[in-house]
């Protein structure tokens, strides 16, 4: 089931939150929706779930419009917000079974455990959704989207806060569901997208500056490399005024630097002589393209 999002348009005030945006997403297709904190994305997301009415502009999940009365395309759509809103005091399973009787499932007790396999949260059901970890609510907000069974899956930063395990563990929820469903989902976490995505959509002060696939925007970025080096002893930047063939240099910490360039072989060779010159020692010396973390940067800044 597609989404279609036509020139749609929001204000706060005199805030101008999305400025005219437009973009499909087709169907059983998992796109990342990335953008700078206040740069529209929880508020598209509210749009296409119907929570919030544009003031300009339509969306259409399945063809059919999307509005806050329509309650036809809210039955296709599973919505997880980035607050992930719970009721703490409930154990797990019972809070499932309340959004199944919201939804008005057909034995619901069976669809009930269904969710509860998929979502791989067997381990933790019998607890009170407050003692359990962030991880595990997150499984259970996952779960709640996913009960109605919706065509549709919308997920608003589903790993925020969570351990490199639980992102992991999540990922392989969301890659299980793509193959069934639509999904769009935010995130700032830019290795998330790129282990789960084909495509993503960028959006920056309320207007779309991308759409397209991971693949073709890294090959718009050929030729912009990144060289990664690590000293044995501290540095600063103005050690490295003598670099030719570079446009940005970047410290990670006292003894590793990168150096953002179009000549990575030039760079490289320049660190090595610099290196001979004041007898450094260097631990590691790597040149890689440019990742999305880096298109990301320079498409919003």
């Amino acid at each position: 089931m597609s989404i279609v999002v036509s020139n749609i348009s929001k204000k706060f005030g005199e805030q101008k939150a999305l400025n005219n945006i437009s973009f499909t997403i087709n169907k059983n297709e998992i796109v990342g929706f990335l953008g700078p904190n206040g740069a529209g994305k929880s508020t598209t997301m509210k749009i296409i779930t119907g929570y919030l009415a544009p003031d300009s502009g339509m969306v259409q999940v399945g063809g059919v419009a999307v509005t806050p009365y329509n309650t036809a395309t809210k039955q296709k759509i599973g919505y997880l917000p980035e607050a992930n809103p719970l009721y703490v005091d409930m154990y797990a399973r019972e809070y499932l079974s309340f959004i199944a009787g919201i939804h008005h499932i057909t034995d619901s007790k069976k669809r009930v455990e269904e969710v509860i396999l998929l979502v791989g949260l067997s381990p933790e059901v019998h607890k009170k959704i407050g003692e359990l970890s962030k991880g595990y609510k997150q499984r259970v907000g996952i779960a709640a989207a996913l009960i109605h069974d919706p065509e549709v899956l919308i997920l608003d930063e589903p790993t925020s806060g969570l351990d490199p395990n639980q992102i992991i563990e999540i990922r392989e929820v969301i890659k299980k569901l793509g193959e069934q469903k639509t999904i769009l989902f935010s995130s700032h976490i830019m290795q998330e997208v790129e282990a789960l995505c084909k495509r993503v959509v960028i959006i920056n002060k309320g207007n779309i500056v991308a759409d397209d696939l991971l693949s073709n925007l890294q090959k718009g970025n050929t030729e912009s490399h990144f060289v990664s080096v690590q000293f044995k002893e501290s540095l600063d930047k103005k050690d490295f005024n003598q670099i030719k063939d570079c446009f940005a240099i970047r410290a990670v910490e006292h003894s590793t630097f990168i150096f953002e360039t179009n000549h990575p072989e030039q760079v490289r060779k320049q660190l090595l002589a610099l290196s001979i010159e004041k007898n450094l020692n260097i631990i590691s010396l790597n040149s890689e393209k440019q990742h999305l973390e880096a298109i990301f940067k320079t498409l919003t800044q």
